[in-house]
């Protein structure tokens, strides 16, 4: 997803209806009071939550307490879009910008793998004065420069591939051990040596976290604490007591494993804004709650019979073009300066989060890294009335065949979005404003409108297509996360993990 620049938005006739990249200013160029304000910053993503996983949002199956109270307290950017899979999103996250841009076309097969030329948010945050760590999915390259520990953060405690466990041709695997462990007592990369934990995954991201955060606040530094679980991507597996009520329920195994995962990320919430309270961290640390991609696991058996799970009435989900794919919810909690329970119904999206956090951080941002395409929401999070010009977000699922030719897919599973406007697949529109399950293709009456966001996808094509750095890269030869566990194994063990005190 990506804003398009004015240049090439002139060329297609939009100048009047694109805005610019505003990193220091809100309204109409003054200052921003949030500029520079240095809050410590806690991002939470989960992995293939849509919007229809949160009982604030409409699940009445799901109890999602934790979530409910900080939806209450939070400013909610109620139409924010990610990409429409993993590893896409957490590179726009880090670059501001398109993930094709920065290579990543797809989740494996080398494709996932941020280009070592992007400067990422972290690298600016740690220039700034900023702790950074990052707990959990990092899905932007398992060889060495690609690792997180080589892309700006101070604690790196991550899995590796795309989920635990998972293994694909190339360099995308996680540890041998994980193979077989899955989500419970996994072996996990902490700043480059492995650790064997005990207890589930998600549970043990959330404990390091909050220990590291815990001496970051003993020593009076500024962090950022980048959370990352692969709940609930499947496989669909979650401790008992949290799926059993779902198995009694009458939900199938699938089901009510992926739901146990939701509770149990609920109740890792809860235990983090406690945390928080008890620590007073509230008042000075910008609490994000967002998911990476649109739901999963939008259908399952109740009683041996096929049901629809309920998917908060958008189209599609995880890996679609539609609504469904890409619009995810993203909570905004900082007490006492952002106003509790306030809506921002304007488009934003994953790539704003990179000037969001330097405007914030007062973080330098060179002239001589890539051209970012968000631009900062101080203004929206200090008025949601504030001027907000339209611009264009670009959706693209890739993901097509290695050494295919990019150009046979420039339509599949791609989406325009400005304003209350989605063209889908360059065939259908749809009014978001008045129809945001995408039931009626209008395209018959609006086509000065498909006109242009036509002519600026193409546009936007032609830019971006140069930088697909990664589609000609040979399948790497060995698997790094094999070779280094096999290499500590033999030399020094794998110690067991040491639970941060609390």
């Amino acid at each position: 997803m990506i804003c398009s620049r004015r240049k090439f938005l002139k060329r297609v006739g939009l100048g009047a209806l694109t805005g610019t990249v505003v990193l220091q200013t809100t309204g109409w160029g003054k200052r921003s009071r949030l500029a520079g304000a240095r809050p410590n910053i806690i991002l939470v993503m989960t992995d293939d939550q849509g919007k229809g996983d949160l009982s604030c949002l409409g699940n009445t199956v799901l109890k999602t307490p934790n979530l409910d109270r900080l939806h209450r307290l939070s400013t909610r950017l109620t139409d924010f879009h990610v990409s429409p899979t993993c590893a896409p999103t957490r590179s726009s996250i880090m670059s501001g910008r398109h993930e094709f841009k920065n290579g990543v076309t797809h989740t494996i097969l080398e494709r996932e793998r941020m280009a070592l030329t992007t400067t990422t948010i972290v690298q600016l945050l740690q220039k700034a004065g900023y702790s950074t760590g990052i707990f959990g999915k990092w899905h932007l390259g398992d060889e060495e420069p690609y690792q997180p520990h080589n892309r700006g953060f101070d604690e790196a405690f991550v899995h590796g591939a795309g989920g635990i466990g998972q293994a694909y041709p190339g360099s995308c695997a996680d540890a041998p051990p994980n193979q077989k462990n899955r989500y419970f007592d996994c072996v996990i990369r902490h700043n480059k040596k492995f650790v064997k934990t005990k207890g589930f995954c998600t549970d043990v991201f959330f404990r390091q976290a909050a220990g590291w955060i815990k001496d970051r606040k003993d020593k009076k530094n500024p962090f950022f604490a980048y959370i990352t679980t692969n709940a609930p991507h499947g496989p669909m597996i979650a401790p008992e007591k949290y799926k059993r009520p779902f198995l009694d329920a009458g939900y199938d195994e699938g089901t009510a494993g992926r739901y146990g995962m939701i509770v149990n990320i609920d109740d890792n919430m809860g235990m983090i804004m406690q945390k928080m309270e008890d620590w007073k961290l509230s008042e000075n640390t910008l609490l994000i709650f967002m998911t990476d991609n649109g739901q999963a696991g939008r259908s399952g058996r109740l009683n041996g019979k096929r049901v629809q799970l309920y998917a908060a009435g958008l189209k599609n989900g995880k890996g679609s073009p539609n609504e469904g794919g890409t619009r995810v919810p993203c909570f905004w909690r900082w007490k006492g300066v952002l106003p509790d329970g306030q809506d921002i119904n304007r488009l934003s999206a994953h790539i704003d989060l990179f000037p969001t956090f330097a405007a914030l951080a007062g973080a330098v941002i060179p002239d001589n890294i890539q051209k970012l395409d968000g631009r900062s929401l101080l203004p929206l999070l200090e008025n949601p009335k504030a001027q907000w010009l339209d611009r264009f977000l670009f959706v693209h699922k890739g993901r097509w065949q290695k050494g295919a030719n990019p150009d046979d897919f420039k339509y599949a599973s791609c989406a325009v979005r400005i304003g209350r406007f989605r063209l889908v697949n360059n065939k259908e529109l749809y009014d978001i404003q008045t129809d945001p399950a995408e039931t009626t293709n209008v395209i018959e009456q609006h086509p000065e409108v498909v006109a242009k966001m036509r002519a600026a996808y193409d546009a936007w094509w032609a830019e971006t297509r140069p930088l697909m750095v990664n589609e000609d890269v040979p399948l790497a030869p060995q698997r790094p996360f094999w070779v280094l566990y096999e290499k500590q194994l033999a030399k020094e063990g794998i110690p067991d993990w040491q639970p941060p005190q609390l």
